[in-house]
């Protein structure tokens, strides 16, 4: 089964290239490999991961934590999904 694990934070106003840089780097920090990653950008300094993973979907897979300090508006917000087949 293939697990998607997604992660997404809004920057404080002006920071979010800093954010993006810093996701990159937790990313390739996760221990273990995923099958897939993915850093996304959005308007509003928003920055969204995605990774994917060959797990039982409640099994326990490195996430990205939250930033320290005041980088981001709120707290992470954090989803995960399975794989459908034959969708």
């Amino acid at each position: 089964m293939t697990v998607a694990l997604m992660w997404e934070a809004r920057a404080v106003e002006g920071r979010g290239g800093e954010l993006l840089e810093w996701a990159r780097t937790q990313v390739r920090a996760l221990a273990g490999e995923p099958v897939r990653r993915e850093v996304l950008r959005a308007p509003q300094d928003r920055v969204l991961v995605m990774t994917w993973w060959e797990a039982a979907y409640d099994a326990e897979l490195p996430e990205l934590p939250e930033p320290e300090g005041e980088l981001i508006t709120r707290a992470v917000h954090r989803w995960r999904f399975e794989s459908v087949e034959g969708a």
